[in-house]
């Protein structure tokens, strides 16, 4: 079994709260999977209603606003016992019954049994699921796997990641074996990517090209989702996703519309793109022209580079015999857009917004994320030239930014020189927010008032 962080975060969830999970995501990202394994290990009695597989299931939440007239239909769809505070239900494929939303709150008040839903974000009305009055259900995202559940699927013990972890916090050098085994597992994520049942099989069979058929499967089934969830734009949506290998591949690497149409208008294609994002299948890198926190501020809605939900996707893209190439580090291949399909996976799995820095003065910067409350620029480097990066010098010159530190992820060892973290492109596993739980007190004394 795929040891997902997830796991953590369902239990940290239903150990300290009692509203209900809904968790979205990608299709075959593994949430359906992930909540069944859960359940089954943390509460006695579980109950699984998957509204494709049984859409007369529906019906329990038709025409009803009683939470013990919910529970009374809903015990004729499950042979299993309904155990007072020992029953979590999980209801399945919940784009299919927008119902459940307005439900969920009858029974969270109620308060017999756990409840857990999730729906792939094709299709899903997000505006309707989003919003459930807060207090009654919180919303997770589940990603593919990120490297670092990568590295423990593979069978990468918790001492090795333990000794990155310690050589990145200390901008230390990674043991010269490990460095070389870690990139050689890093070369073979590119290929595979993060897909559940796509690691599952490579590791199961050590065969790449059954894993790559799956990959194909995968893309395939992305495209039968737009066909059935928006048929109306079903050709724009998958020219789009067709574009977006070779819009990487470009020298700017920016998404460019005339390619799509030469008398195109953005206004006309954004709720395209919008769509993409919101399935979970394109990740979206917007342009800003400043560098200062909060990053939303100067962000411009209509530049942007579009990079595929999971690399190993975006690499079964390209020409038959890449895998190979990837795999032996073969210097011939351009790996910038690969490199930072990866960069963007791994930042979003983490949490952050996604932006890049483009100036006809500076230059452009691959990334930038907010970080500790300041912009945190990110270049990635995927040649041996990697300590020439003519913006970040340029933006770290710049007083009216007051940057201070900046990353430059590439192929080779940890070193730091004025500033700038140079790391092994691996590391990027390590660039997470601060997600300290520390009380933050503030009282604002009002005795002197009358």
């Amino acid at each position: 079994m795929l040891n997902r962080k997830i796991y953590s975060y369902l239990e940290e969830f239903f150990s300290s709260t009692n509203r209900a999970l809904l968790l979205t995501g990608a299709r075959q990202t593994g949430k359906t999977f992930s909540i069944r394994e859960f359940c089954r290990a943390r509460f006695k009695s579980f109950v699984e209603i998957n509204f494709v597989e049984m859409p007369d299931a529906r019906d329990i939440f038709a025409q009803t606003s009683s939470s013990k007239d919910i529970l009374a239909r809903l015990s004729l769809f499950t042979q299993v016992d309904l155990i007072q505070n020992e029953t979590i239900v999980f209801f399945d494929e919940v784009q299919e019954c927008p119902e459940i939303v307005t439900a969920i709150k009858f029974l969270v008040d109620e308060g017999s049994y756990r409840y857990v839903l999730s729906g792939s974000l094709l299709g899903v009305e997000l505006k309707d699921l989003r919003s459930v009055p807060v207090g009654y259900m919180g919303v997770k995202e589940l990603f593919p796997l990120d490297f670092e559940e990568f590295l423990l699927a593979y069978g990468v013990s918790q001492e090795v990641l333990d000794i990155l972890q310690n050589a990145w916090r200390d901008k230390q050098k990674v043991d010269t074996v490990i460095h070389k085994k870690i990139m050689e597992l890093f070369r073979l994520y590119l290929i595979l990517g993060g897909m559940p049942a796509v690691v599952n099989e490579y590791i199961t069979n050590n065969n790449l090209r059954s894993a790559m058929m799956l990959q194909m499967d995968i893309m395939n089934l992305y495209k039968q989702d737009i066909s059935k969830y928006d048929y109306n734009h079903k050709l724009l949506l998958e020219e789009i996703l067709n574009l977006i290998p070779p819009e990487l591949n470009a020298k700017n690497k920016r998404f460019i519309l005339k390619n799509l149409n030469e008398k195109t208008r953005f206004a006309n294609y954004e709720n395209s793109f919008l769509w993409l994002k919101n399935a979970g299948v394109a990740l979206p890198v917007y342009n800003v022209d400043e560098l200062k926190a909060p990053l939303l501020l100067s962000r411009s809605r209509n530049l942007f580079k579009l990079f595929m939900n999971d690399v190993g996707l975006l690499a079964s893209q390209y020409a038959d015999g890449l895998q190979m190439r990837l795999l032996k580090g073969d210097e011939m291949i351009n790996y910038g857009a690969i490199y930072e399909n990866f960069v963007a996976q791994e930042l979003c799995a983490h949490g952050f917004s996604l932006y890049y820095f483009n100036s006809k003065r500076q230059g452009e910067i691959d990334f930038v994320v907010e970080y500790d409350g300041a912009a945190l620029p990110i270049e990635v480097k995927s040649g041996k030239d990697y300590k020439r990066h003519h913006a970040l010098s340029n933006v770290l010159n710049n007083n009216d930014y007051g940057i201070k530190n900046a990353i430059v992820l590439c192929n080779e060892n940890i070193s730091v020189t004025d500033g700038i973290v140079y790391a092994p492109i691996y590391m990027t596993m390590f660039i997470k927010k601060d997600l300290s739980t520390t009380e933050t007190k503030y009282i604002v004394d009002i005795s002197a008032l009358p």
